[in-house]
């Protein structure tokens, strides 16, 4: 299979793979997820209903107040955060929350991830290097 590669700059580091899940929309830490299962509960948004426990997950970066991160970091002790993220805006809260969810982080790609990878593509991720892996889904 063919993989395409795309650089950027890794934030934390560490390697894991996994399955994608894409959102075109920032997401809320404080009253946009639930914590005890990973799922997005802000009724507009794109993965509405869905868990990014597990998954890659690709998006835009955070929204909403500076408490963002307390709620990944719920997810994190929880087991329901995500196994990596890749995301185009670091904020603050976007950086603090990649920082309390201890989990491989890669930002300021090359190219838009969001215009490259899909919900169920696997996606390896090395926030060491800066460098994520996307195999297209069949």
């Amino acid at each position: 299979m063919d993989k395409i590669i795309i650089k950027g700059r890794g934030v934390i580091g560490g390697c894991t793979e996994g399955e994608a899940l894409v959102s075109h929309d920032a997401i809320s830490g404080w009253g946009g997820i639930n914590c005890l299962t990973g799922e997005v509960t802000e009724m507009r948004h794109e993965l509405y209903k869905k868990s990014f426990g597990g998954k890659v997950l690709v998006f835009p970066g955070a929204k909403g107040s500076s408490g963002w991160s307390i709620h990944f970091h719920f997810c994190r002790l929880l087991g329901t955060a995500p196994l990596a993220v890749v995301y185009n805006v670091t904020t603050a809260k976007m950086a603090a929350g990649a920082v309390v969810m201890k989990v491989p982080a890669v930002t300021d790609l090359e190219r838009d991830p969001l215009e490259i990878i899909e919900t169920g593509d696997w996606v390896k991720v090395d926030g060491d290097k800066g460098i994520v892996e996307v195999t297209k889904k069949k």
